[in-house]
């Protein structure tokens, strides 16, 4: 079991910085059955913040694996209306949601996925109202993460059960800046200084066009939406309240432009989707979509993710992070996207951020459009940064300054 002072640090940070749960505040949290201990300690701090009420969706993967593997198809595609209305109602309330994170990689691997895909987009269709609402930043929201037996000894197959548990749970807490001896909740305002500070930097440029190549393979071209916004670390929910949506995070992102993106980008790290892990994979893209594609592992599972809408072979966000950030130095494959994704440069299949151009939080799905923001009832981020990436921006009057070499920042 994780040190319990450190742990109580982490479910306080959660609440505090995380959600930045407000008083007499409805507050949901996701967990696993596998994540009891932390889940109670943040629905303690969460009543010790002054919620009016903590509800906690619980999930159990293997149950739902049970349920995707023997249910009728005609099943899968049904979302009652009682799930429907406990959603509505909570968007409603305005209440803040805390996810814990807990995969089980690969875990769906013998299921087939016209099943998942089936599932995946019954849900999504019937509660893309919430997912706009999550993204819209119209509540506070974030995820944290606590390991499970499966997880663990995939990140550490060469220790036993509780020795891949014990240091998995070290792993989250060094990556979320949470120690024995320090204050967290002060190490994330320092951080969310620094974050801030790039988005800055990259916002005072203005960059129409981003041109990212290494020598694995990438080498593309992405416009980025006129009046984009860099964003990365603390955000503000249209209520006025700060929240830190990802714990932990080193990115700083931004809306491409729909039609924008050209060339071939490889992926460096796996990506879990649907309970399945996609691997060595790459995408092609043409005009902004997705027009070839192969993994050497899972690529059925990669065709449903680029199949899964109209906006999902498109992308929805980019993402900065320098090769040599903590995450990345730590030699750690989480096989989890929460912290992959912040050990390198990354990007979205699916939805853009409204929150990523100017103004984007007030207009309506329309006139995000006009703007060529993407519109899809996924978002999904993989991984493509690497230690020699080199990242060009070209400003409007065709300036070109060098914001990566090697894999990091040089703006």
């Amino acid at each position: 079991m994780p040190n319990k002072k450190i742990l109580n640090k982490y479910a306080h940070l959660a609440v505090e910085m995380g959600a930045n749960v407000q008083k007499d505040q409805l507050v949901w949290i996701n967990s696993s059955t596998e994540t009891r201990e932390l889940t109670r300690l943040i629905t303690e701090y969460a009543y010790e913040a002054g919620a009016k009420e903590v509800h906690v969706n619980w999930n159990d993967a293997f149950v739902g694996k049970l349920g995707l593997a023997n249910k009728s198809l005609e099943t899968l595609k049904d979302v009652p209306t009682w799930l429907i209305d406990k959603f509505k109602d909570f968007t409603e309330k305005e209440g803040c949601v805390i996810s814990v994170s807990s995969p089980f990689p690969g875990l769906n691997k013998d299921i087939d996925p016209k099943r998942l895909q089936t599932r995946s987009m019954a849900t999504s269709k019937a509660l893309n109202f919430f997912r706009e609402h999550m993204m819209g930043n119209r509540s506070q929201w974030s995820i944290v993460a606590a390991p499970n037996s499966v997880w663990a000894q995939k990140v550490f197959p060469e220790l036993e059960t509780d020795e891949a548990i014990e240091k998995l749970w070290d792993a989250i807490f060094k990556a979320s800046r949470v120690t024995a001896d320090n204050d967290p909740v002060k190490e994330w305002k320092k951080h969310n200084q620094a974050l801030l500070k790039h988005n800055n930097i990259l916002n005072d440029h203005q960059f129409k066009t981003l041109k990212f190549k290494n020598s694995i393979g990438t080498d593309f071209t992405l416009d980025l939406v006129k009046n984009h916004v860099w964003s990365g670390g603390r955000e503000i929910s249209k209520n006025g309240v700060t929240f830190n949506p990802n714990i932990p995070t080193e990115e700083n992102f931004t809306m491409p432009h729909k039609f924008g993106v050209n060339g071939k980008v490889v992926a460096t790290k796996p990506l879990n989707y649907q309970g399945n892990l996609i691997e060595d994979f790459w995408l092609e893209f043409k005009d902004g979509k997705v027009v070839d594609y192969g993994a050497e592992k899972a690529e059925p599972s990669l065709k449903n993710l680029i199949e899964f809408d109209d906006g999902s072979s498109y992308l929805g966000e980019i993402a900065l992070i320098s090769y040599h950030s903590p995450i990345s130095m730590s030699n750690t494959l989480f096989f989890n996207t929460l912290f992959d994704e912040n050990a390198s440069c990354h990007m979205a299949l699916g939805r853009a951020y409204p929150m990523n151009v100017k103004n984007g939080n007030d207009m309506s799905k329309e006139e995000l459009e006009e703007v060529g923001s993407n519109q899809s009832m996924t978002h999904v981020d993989f991984m493509f940064g690497s230690k020699d990436l080199e990242v060009i921006g070209l400003k409007e009057n065709d300036e070109e300054v060098q914001i990566f070499k090697n894999g990091d920042y040089v703006i």
